[in-house]
Parts: C-alpha cells; structure tokens; sequence
C-alpha cells in the first residue's frame, strides 16, 4: 500500500503528470511509449500543470494531447524528481493508465511537432528503449503492479464537502448551510480531478452543503447524485449512520465512486473501506481521512479481487 499526498503545485518546482498508459493485446500486456521530435528522445507521456489545474487532470490532459488517447487514472506508480538546472526542480506524478479498445479506436493522433511516433511494447522492450533512468524507475514501480496481479482496479473516492457557511453565521438547521462563495467555486474546481480517475457514480450525503459540492460533477456525468442521510452528519451525531451499508455497497459494485460527506464522519468511511477489503488497520486511515475542505482522498482497490485489500491512496488538497 503507498499512502500519497499530492503536492499543490505552488512552490518553486516545476510540476508535470502522465501515466503509464497500457493495454491487453491477444492477453498479453503493452505500454505506450512516446518517441518526441525535438529532444529525439523516448519517454513516457507527461507534461506541464496548466494554471489552475491539479496533477490528476494534467496527467489525463497531456495524454490525450501526445497520444490522442482519452484515458481514466489507476493506481499511482511514483514520483520522479529531477533538475532543470540549478535549483529549479522538476517534479512528475505519476499513475499507471488502462487504453480501452474504444479510446484507441477515437484517437486521432498523427505525428507533429512534438510527437513524432507512439509505440506499444512489452515490459521487458519498454525498459530498453527509455531514454531516460528516472522513467525506467516508474515503468519497474508499474511493474510491481502488474507482479502483484493487482493493474485492474477501481476508485472509491472520499470527498469532503467545500467550504459552507459558519454554523455562527447560520440561523437555520445545520443540514441546510450552503456553501460559501469559495465554497462554490472549489466544487467547479474539483470536477476536471475527479472525472480524471473516471467516476461512474455519486454518492452524497443529504446535507445541502455535500449536495452542492457533488452538483457541477454530477451534472457533467448527466448522473444524478444518489443522497442518503446514513453518511450526514446529524445521523453521525444521532448515533444512526449506516457508514457500513453505503461502503459495502460501493465495493461490491466495483465500480468507480465518489463519496462525499463530512470532517466527522471521513475516519469512520475509511475504517469501513479497510474493514471491507481486509485490510489492515493503520494511521493511513487518519491521514487520509484528515481533510480540507473540498479535498478528497482516492482509494485504489483491486477489480478482479477486492479483499485482497487496498492497493494505495493518495490525497488531493484543492487549488482554490
């Protein structure tokens, strides 16, 4: 398991995303390596944070921008570190990247100024052919991934609710605050980082203040959001939460979910996706639960065996 926080990319590094991106032919595994025009070199697809942008959303951008190929993120598979030159250091995220057929059926790359090829190859020819020590350090962390037989997973996603209006500054019942004007704007801000690890579903608490941090992703998907009061707050404080049932679920489902809720009830969200995957028990679950407001932790588990326990997490703090 690799606990993860993903750093905001504010200080004087150059931050950049990309992924491992790869795909099962006749059974049998490849990856993509980019061939580049100018430098006549061959790495994995990356690029530079946008302004405003959090590192998921530029790992998804500047793989559909070199590759042509629309992807949605797995389980991240390092960091690398590097300088540009004397004290201006490079950092790149990365997370390893499943191709559907259907993604490289609508790609519609062709060679360009930057891209002069793409190439699917094996493990074993794709640590040859990299340029560069620092991108064969990510492809043997993917590696690890694919040894483990854990490549395939899925996402359960705990959000907390953006920034609401002070209960001091509230008159009215606690599940009604909405958010604030930041608070608003941090629920436009996350949507591009969350479809990133392509969210298929929405779960709220019923609270005004998470209904209206999951609305502007919710309305993107054309989903509505599925609201439940067994994950509020006041059934926390009333000792009537079902935390459990609302997990169970998820997991069962495999599939891809954003939980949102709030600061309270996070530890207890995920103790439940630790309990549920049996995964051991660890101070993982207080950092991951720790959050700002409108920050979320994503929990990678595996597709094809759930109880084998998570696989990582790591945490996004807003930009706004």
């Amino acid at each position: 398991m690799i606990p993860t926080t993903i750093a905001k990319a504010s200080d004087r590094a150059v931050y950049a995303a990309g992924a491992v991106v790869w795909r099962l032919v006749e059974g049998k595994l490849r990856v993509l390596l980019i061939h580049r025009t100018k430098y006549r070199d061959v790495t994995l697809p990356k690029g530079k944070v946008d302004p405003g942008e959090m590192l998921a959303e530029t790992a998804v951008r500047e793989v559909h921008e070199e590759t042509g190929i629309r992807v949605a993120l797995g389980a991240p598979v390092g960091v690398s570190r590097y300088f540009l030159k004397p004290k201006r250091q490079k950092v790149v995220h990365y997370w390893a990247a499943e191709a559907t057929d259907d993604a490289i059926r609508k790609s519609a790359f062709v060679p360009n100024n930057e891209i002069a090829a793409v190439e699917w190859v094996g493990l074993k020819k794709a640590r040859a052919r990299l340029s560069y020590p620092v991108d064969v350090e990510i492809l043997d962390n993917f590696t690890r991934l694919v040894d483990d037989g854990v490549l395939h997973t899925f996402p359960l996603i705990a959000l907390r609710h953006a920034k609401a209006t002070a209960r001091s500054d509230w008159d009215g019942a606690d599940a009604a605050r909405p958010l604030t004007g930041r608070g608003l704007a941090q629920a436009k801000a996350i949507v591009g980082p969350l479809r990133a690890f392509g969210v298929r579903r929405v779960v709220t608490s019923d609270a005004v203040r998470c209904v209206q941090t999951v609305a502007p992703l919710a309305k993107t998907m054309k989903r509505k959001p599925v609201l439940t009061d067994l994950i509020s707050q006041d059934a926390w404080e009333d000792g009537v939460s079902d935390i459990r049932a609302v997990i169970g679920k998820r997991v069962r489902a495999r599939k891809s979910a954003v939980i949102c809720s709030h600061g309270p009830v996070l530890p207890g969200i995920l103790s439940e996706i630790a309990l549920a995957t049996g995964t051991l028990h660890g101070s993982y679950v207080g950092s991951a639960s720790a959050l700002e407001v409108g920050a979320f932790s994503v929990v990678h588990l595996s597709a094809t065996n759930p109880g084998s326990g998570i696989i990582s997490i790591e945490t996004h703090d807003p930009q706004v």
